[in-house]
Order: structure tokens, then sequence, then C-alpha cells
């Protein structure tokens, strides 16, 4: 028996689809697609969303200066919607339907660690731009946030000493997943090392939509009760940050007597409060708005311009993402391609002078070197820079301070091109 002809109306499908892919293809060919994989909606948007934008700044900026390898770069935005899962489900589109270049986005660790298979897996490249627990190195990220060891590390030294107050009590508050329970266990094996008893640790841990934060504060509070200067060091992210600090000024709880470190909050998502009421609170980041450089006399003003001066409020995430994308596009540039494998050989040691004022470099365990600070939160709503680190701290991606993770290295370069190995992958024969 004979086969039924096809249909001139499956012919015309097929033509159309075809057309279609042979446009697109065309169009890729003209542009280079940067994927821009923020939450635009849920808990983390107060956060992150301003990262979508701080992006969308800098691919225009460049495409004034004529693009990247004679091309113009085309933003592809993804909303994950703060959910774990979409940012994994998310990253695959980008990468197998949109056929982005690099994808810059992800926030929680979770959301991270969701979508790391993906981007392994299509070999594709993720820049993430938030601090993180560490205790990771992949092959398809760059790390551009701070390691413990260049923020949670510093921020307890500063407080130690006598200029932050001697602090001798410890409460360890945060969101209830991933970053903040590994981030309390390295802070709490550090203060172990440093004599500090297991009955002068706290960690308390919220939901990740935590909203009445009457109950725990006042049980810090309790604890803060038995006769040392006690602080607090926050990794609660998110919306919830908003009504914590709420309950701060509530309960009157005063920073010279017990100052609450957050580091997790930037000027941003401050603004919805009176920072008046809250002033003396501190900050553990790599930058600050308040910065004196030149540097970041440009970053600001490019914001605010991009902005049409409707928001000129900088952070330190936005600089991480500027810092990312000024060292990818110098990669590209340099491997004269936006393939992957060469991109991110040409990444290993690229360095700008960032808006903190240090320069800044990637090395080859895809972190950046970083320079540790603490701010005083202003009644303005700006923190003052009241302690820094003389130089950028190289990141210990794997904690010393953790058994299980002290021997370890990541660097992917020959002979180790691991992220987390205790020998060499290639040996001498």
């Amino acid at each position: 028996m004979s086969k039924s002809p096809i249909s001139r109306g499956i012919l015309s499908t097929l033509l159309t689809l075809w057309l279609s892919l042979a446009a697109s293809i065309v169009h890729a060919e003209d542009t280079i697609k940067v994927g821009i994989l923020h939450s635009l909606s849920g808990n983390l948007a107060i956060s992150e969303s301003v990262l979508k934008d701080t992006l969308q700044m800098l691919i225009a900026d460049q495409n004034k200066k004529g693009g990247l390898l004679g091309k113009q770069l085309e933003p592809i935005v993804a909303d994950p919607a703060s959910d774990w899962d979409t940012f994994a489900e998310k990253a695959g589109v980008l990468l197998t339907q949109d056929k982005v270049a690099v994808v810059f986005g992800g926030w929680t660790s979770l959301s991270r660690k969701a979508a790391i298979p993906i981007f392994e897996q299509m070999n594709g490249l993720l820049y993430y731009p938030v601090q993180s627990e560490g205790e990771e190195s992949s092959r398809n990220v760059f790390y551009l946030g701070a390691a413990p060891s260049q923020q949670a590390i510093p921020a307890i030294r500063y407080l130690m000493s006598k200029e932050g107050g001697n602090v001798r009590r410890w409460v360890l508050l945060g969101t209830d997943y991933l970053y903040p329970r590994k981030t309390n266990q390295i802070m709490s094996a550090y203060l172990a090392t440093e004599g500090v008893s297991s009955e002068d640790i706290t960690a308390i841990y919220a939901s990740p939509d935590q909203s009445d934060w009457r109950e725990i504060i006042e049980s810090v509070k309790a604890f803060a009760s038995g006769g040392k200067k006690t602080a607090v060091i926050s990794t609660v992210v998110g919306e919830s940050n908003v009504q914590l600090y709420a309950e701060l000024v509530k309960q009157q709880i005063d920073a010279s007597r017990m100052p609450f470190m957050t580091l997790t909050v930037s000027e941003r998502e401050l603004r919805r409060l009176d920072p008046s009421s809250l002033a003396g609170h501190l900050a553990a980041r790599n930058y600050f708005q308040s910065v004196k450089s030149p540097e970041n006399d440009v970053f600001i003003k490019m914001w605010a311009d991009f902005n049409e001066q409707r928001d000129t409020t900088t952070n330190d995430q936005m600089e991480a993402t500027y810092i990312g994308f000024r060292m990818w596009a110098q990669a590209v540039s340099q491997a004269g391609t936006v393939d992957v494998n060469a991109v991110r050989q040409a990444m290993y040691g690229q360095r700008i002078r960032a808006p903190s004022g240090f320069e800044v470099v990637m090395n080859t365990n895809h972190h950046l070197s970083k320079p540790a600070m603490v701010g005083k939160l202003q009644a303005t709503g700006a923190f003052e820079v009241v302690w820094q680190s003389v130089s950028p701290i190289k990141a210990s991606v794997w904690s010393r301070y953790l058994p299980e993770s002290a021997g370890r290295t990541a660097d992917w370069t020959f002979p180790w091109v691991c992220g987390g190995c205790t020998e060499p992958t290639f040996k001498d024969w």
C-alpha cells in the first residue's frame, strides 16, 4: 500500500518552522545573547530585581562602545520568581532554546545549586553575584560575591576587637536554608578556635517568609542578658528583613549595647525603613556606596544617569555584577570568541579597578580576590566604612575551620583541575 502524500498544510507548517529557525540562526549570528536570571517577583525581588536593571545598563553601555567582537549584545531576561527549582528550569531554557553565550544570575545558594547541574551538563557559564557559604567551586560558575573568609570571618574579628566592642557572646541569626546554616557552622568553628565556649554561641533560624519577629528578638535579648557583650550576626535574606529591622526598632535594640551585624542587607533593602531609628547597626560587605574612589564616582553616576536620576542607590551585589560583566567582556575580547571553553580560560587573571577602590582579580578557583569592609549605618541611610582590609583577600573556597574541608583545594588549572580535590588530578609520569 502506498504512503499518503504529505499534505500541503504540513509542508507549509514545516516551511514556516524552517524559515523561523533560519531567521533565528541569522539573528543569533548578528547578536551575542546575554542571559539575565534574576527574580522579578516573590520574596527575593526586593533584593534581586535591581540586578536585572544593572545588567541592562551594562549591556547598553557596552553596545554604545560597539558591542563585542563587532556584534551588539542582546539581553534575554528570565524571571525565576524566587523559586529554587525554577532557577534550574529557566537556566535550561536560556541555554538550550535562547542559546545565550553567558548567564548572569542567581541569589540564594539553593538557586545556584539547583542550576549548576544544568550549566555543567550544557557547558554554560554562570556569573553568580552574591556572597555564599563557599565549600564549592564549579568549572561552570564564576563566583563574584564573598566567601566566608572575605566577609563572615572579618566581621567576627572586627566585633571581637576593641574597636568593634570586645564582643564575647554571639547570636547567629539566619533564614533556614543552606547558606545561613553552613556559614554559621563555619563561624562557630572559627569562634571555637578563638576560645569561645559553645555556651556563648546560639544559632536561631527563621522561615524564608518570616514576618513576625517578636518572639525571636525576645529570645535574642534573653540570650544577651548573660552578662557578656553580645552581638547578632544576621544571614536573613529577602523581604523578611523589612519586618526584622522594624522589630529591632520596636524592641529598642541598642546598637551600642548589642550590635546587629548583617551579611545580607545593603543600602537598598533599608530604603523602606526609617534609617535614623537604626543608626549604629552594622553590615559586612565588600563595597558600600559611601566608598570614596574615582571608580565609584563613575559607577554611581552611570547608575543614576541610566535611571534618569530616579534611583541613585548602589550596593554590593550591583558592584559584584559590574565586576563580573566587565571581566566577562574583557575575556571575550581577549579570547576573540564567546566559546565557553575559551572565555573560561581567558577569565583567569582578569582584573579591574573596582568601584570599591581596589584592584580585584579573578583567581583560578573561580572566586574573586576582594576587600572586606564593615560599615556603620548612618541616620541618612548610608553606611560609613569604619573598617576595611588593607588589600583584597583571596577567597578560601574550602574553610580551614571545618575538618572535612581543610585539606581541599579548588584550582581549575593544571595539575589540579578540580573544584575540591585533596591531591592533583594530573601527576607527573
